[in-house]
């Protein structure tokens, strides 16, 4: 195939100059003094949607009827375009060189920042949606605020990402209603996952410096003003699925924004990063 002409195709200088354009539109991202705090935060949102996303995979061809299958995997392809979206913008911030690429298959486990809540094993089909309920009823709700970011760029990410959110907690919702208040074994089985998952999710409103460096910039809301508003979603959804929220401390489980994960993250990111380190910079 005949190479386009010189003409066509645009020099270093000047993808260089578009990219400078672009990013001139957003202060936040050459901030100086917010960058390792921006950074961090970035890694976190783009990292909560691979981990979950693989997780998500590992139903293909596995679902216990074909419409799931099929709705679990796209799932997980909405989340993995999501990650592609915050990884590469975490890149540009870190301006290290670093790729979208590079971040989710090159760093080591200590190096990961999301929440322990994404990465926990799939068990059943009943912890795989009650973990996904839990979890986008937060994610669209930060989205929302997110929308409003004043970072343009984190702004534009959340936009097009709360579209894809929405359906999820659409679904989601949907799902632990129907199988909470189903049969008495889909209910218990509901519930166990409940009971079992429910000490992880403290850890999406246990704010750090990091967090509280991107809300004080305008970038981020404040973790404190999200809480109320998913515990009403849950709280709601939960009462319709005849499901009784636990009694078991709601913050057991953190660390994970902060690099300190389950042995379970170490097994994933085994499987998902393999192909990169065996044959490092393959194509094809």
């Amino acid at each position: 195939m005949p190479s386009l002409p010189d003409a066509a195709t645009p020099d270093a200088a000047a993808l260089a100059k578009q990219a400078a354009a672009h990013q001139s539109h957003d202060p936040h991202v050459a901030d100086v003094d917010l960058q390792p705090a921006l950074f961090d935060w970035l890694c976190r949102m783009g990292d909560n949607s691979l981990v979950l996303g693989h997780r998500l995979s590992e139903w293909c061809g596995h679902g216990p009827a074909l419409e799931e299958d099929i709705a679990l995997a796209n799932t997980a392809l909405d989340l993995i375009g999501q990650t592609q979206m915050w990884l590469a913008l975490a890149g540009e911030v870190e301006d290290a060189g670093r790729t979208a690429d590079d971040l989710a298959y090159l760093r080591d486990t200590s190096k990961f920042r999301n929440l322990k809540l994404v990465e926990l094993p799939n068990d059943d089909l009943a912890v795989t949606l009650m973990r996904g309920f839990l979890f986008d009823a937060f994610h669209f709700e930060l989205l929302k605020e997110l929308a409003g970011s004043s970072s343009p760029r984190v702004a534009e990410i959340a936009a097009k990402a709360l579209k894809e959110v929405s359906y999820h907690l659409e679904r989601s919702s949907d799902l632990v209603v129907r199988l909470g208040d189903g049969t008495t074994e889909s209910h218990e089985r509901m519930q166990a996952a409940l009971n079992r998952l429910w000490p992880y999710t403290g850890e999406m409103f246990k704010a750090d410096g990091v967090d509280e460096a991107v809300a004080e910039a305008g970038i981020a809301p404040k973790l404190s003003d999200v809480l109320p508003v998913w515990q009403r979603t849950v709280d709601d959804v939960l009462s319709e699925a005849t499901l009784a929220k636990p009694d078991r401390k709601f913050d057991a489980q953190t660390g994970g924004k902060q690099g300190r994960h389950t042995e379970h993250l170490g097994f994933l990111l085994a499987e998902m990063q393999f192909l990169q380190r065996a044959y490092p910079g393959a194509s094809w």
